[in-house]
């Protein structure tokens, strides 16, 4: 099985006040998907799988599993396997984007790679019906993460003005550089919501990964609620061991779950774990899990 990795490299608002800055809330995914605020069963978020965790199936096959267990959409797809998901009656909140985990927009000589790429694969996954395609800060190697942050907002004003042309967002997910992507920049909250208040535009945010903070800072709830403006999309799985939502972790996701509700978000959580020898009882573990209620 690919690792996400090798998966994302080979193929890969209500309004809220911050600061002087009007931002939305993480909302518009769930708007342009289609969803409503509240499921037909009581849950208050909708909930979907990461491709990249399921690598052993074939499109069809996470489909099939998919709407035998009731989940809303697939995450990280290219255009292709999204225009399957969406003939399926599925949505894809967030698409793989023109960066790579190690190679991302913390260093000007990618800059004009990405954004090739970005003219191309823009326009195929508007056109395929995703509404967010995410984005890497890159690996430090040596580089500052002041300067990193610098090159990121230089990368993502060029970015931006793709994702108007198509009707897109673009979310970067803040990545664990202790366990999983050794020597990764964005690595942490505060430098994630640096970069928001520098870019300082609606279409871009945060894809926040509680997972990978609980890593890096524990102390998730309050993160989330300071970070709440700028957050689009969520990602879980359970810690340690990026296993399934069971007792067998330190994560309380209905707690997790709640106060993200609070916060007013109603878009997608999105499942990132590996899951056990029988994904089916994971996944349907993890939506009561992650309800909302």
């Amino acid at each position: 099985m690919m690792d996400r990795r090798q998966v994302l490299a080979a193929g890969l608002l209500a309004a809220a006040v911050r600061g002087a800055h009007a931002v939305p809330v993480a909302t518009e995914a769930a708007a342009q998907s289609g969803s409503r605020s509240t499921k037909d069963d009581g849950r208050l978020l909708r909930q979907s799988v990461a491709r990249w965790c399921l690598g052993a199936m074939t499109i069809e096959q996470v489909i099939d599993l998919a709407k035998s267990v009731r989940l809303d959409g697939v995450d990280l797809l290219d255009p292709p396997d999204i225009l399957k998901i969406r003939a399926a009656k599925l949505a894809c909140p967030v698409a793989n984007g023109p960066t790579s985990i190690a190679d991302g927009l913390n260093r000007l000589e990618h800059h004009d790679d990405i954004i090739k790429r970005a003219e191309v694969l823009f326009q195929e996954i508007s056109s395929a019906g995703a509404p967010l395609v995410i984005v890497f800060a890159g690996d430090r190697r040596g580089l500052d993460d002041a300067k990193g942050l610098e090159n990121c907002v230089a990368g993502l004003k060029q970015l931006l003005p793709i994702a108007r042309k198509y009707n897109l967002g673009v979310v970067m997910e803040l990545l664990n550089s202790r366990v999983d992507h050794k020597d990764h920049m964005g690595d942490h909250t505060a430098w994630g919501l640096q970069l928001c208040e520098a870019v300082a535009d609606h279409r871009f945010g945060l894809l926040f990964d509680i997972y990978h903070m609980q890593i890096m800072e524990g102390d998730v709830i309050r993160s989330i609620q300071k970070a709440a403006p700028w957050i689009r999309h969520y990602h879980t799985a359970g810690v340690p061991g990026r296993g399934p939502l069971d007792t067998k972790q330190e994560l309380y996701y209905p707690a997790i779950m709640r106060a993200i509700v609070a916060t007013g978000y109603r878009g997608f959580i999105g499942h990132e774990f590996m899951p056990s020898k029988d994904p089916n009882a994971d996944l349907k573990a993890a939506i009561a899990a992650c309800a909302g209620d």
